[in-house]
């Protein structure tokens, strides 16, 4: 607990004397006389119960008792002239939004509408969560999270949840430049000849990969990775023959840039809406309002 006697004016005394070394060269920083600022150490020293400075020469020389009062001392008056002008000049106050990030809506989509809804709203602070599925859902429950940008949530995870669409965005099979399969007459039966990648069973684009993949004869499919992270995935399927299933909105810049290439798939299994998920029973801010209408703005 604090000593109770314990006075500002104490520390300021002891912080200029531990500076300048000299009683006197503090009592003349400090406007007082030296008599006063050298009864102000002694105060203080009775006090603390302890010496904080050597006398024996010419310049005073704190003592390891005062060395470790000085390291505390200073940084406690600093944080109090912190709160006075945090007091004085109040910081404005800033909305933050707290936003759950799904592969599908990391690398384009979302980035640009939070720079869109900066421009828009500077006021607002957006801090960006990544995580699984289901982690994002239970936060977002938790409040924890204010929305989740994704794949809409499947049966048996929306409860209390609420999700608005924002368009339907396709998985894709995706490889390298020059991969085997990129001719016209490729068959899905081909797939099996080559290492998969394939989502996780707690990703959202799990259960309609596999779905599709037994549609097309590959009942029991044996991936050699499970994966959604784009920087793992591109690095893999540029360097083998690696065919990656994975939501088109993570690899888009890739395709633009040609650094990955999609097989054509016809089945419209392989897709599903995108969009924000909320909580229910909590109405929107303003703020987040308006980043959504900003996601909606830059949706393909």
């Amino acid at each position: 607990m604090l000593t109770p006697q314990l006075r500002l004016r104490h520390l300021r005394c002891f912080l200029e004397t531990a500076r300048l070394g000299s009683l006197s060269a503090a009592a003349e920083a400090l406007h007082v006389s030296q008599p006063a600022a050298s009864k102000t150490i002694r105060d203080l020293e009775e006090i603390l119960g302890v010496a904080l400075f050597d006398r024996g020469g010419r310049r005073l020389v704190l003592t390891r008792g005062g060395q470790a009062f000085l390291a505390h001392a200073g940084a406690a008056m600093a944080e109090l002239e912190r709160a006075q002008r945090a007091a004085l000049d109040p910081p404005e106050t800033r909305e933050r939004i707290a936003v759950g990030l799904l592969p599908t809506a990391a690398s384009e989509l979302f980035p640009r509408a939070a720079m869109a809804f900066r421009e828009e709203r500077p006021d607002c602070l957006i801090r960006v969560f990544t995580g699984p599925n289901w982690l994002l859902l239970s936060q977002l429950r938790e409040r924890a999270l204010d929305l989740v940008v994704g794949r809409m949530p499947p049966a048996g995870q929306s409860e209390g949840l609420i999700f608005r669409q924002l368009y339907w965005e396709r998985i894709l099979p995706v490889v390298r430049p020059g991969h085997p399969l990129l001719r016209p007459d490729w068959r899905y039966a081909d797939l099996a000849r080559y290492p998969l990648m394939l989502p996780p069973s707690g990703a959202m684009i799990a259960a309609p990969v596999r779905s599709w993949l037994h549609s097309v004869g590959i009942a029991e499919p044996a991936p050699d990775y499970e994966n959604v992270s784009l920087a793992f995935g591109r690095r893999v399927v540029m360097a083998s023959d690696t065919v990656w299933f994975i939501s088109e909105g993570v690899v888009r810049l890739e395709m633009d840039a040609g650094t990955l290439a999609p097989l054509p798939v016809e089945n419209q299994l392989l897709g599903g809406p995108v969009g924000v998920s909320l909580r229910a029973d909590a109405a929107p801010s303003s703020g987040l309002e308006g980043l959504i209408a900003a996601l909606a703005a830059v949706t393909p």
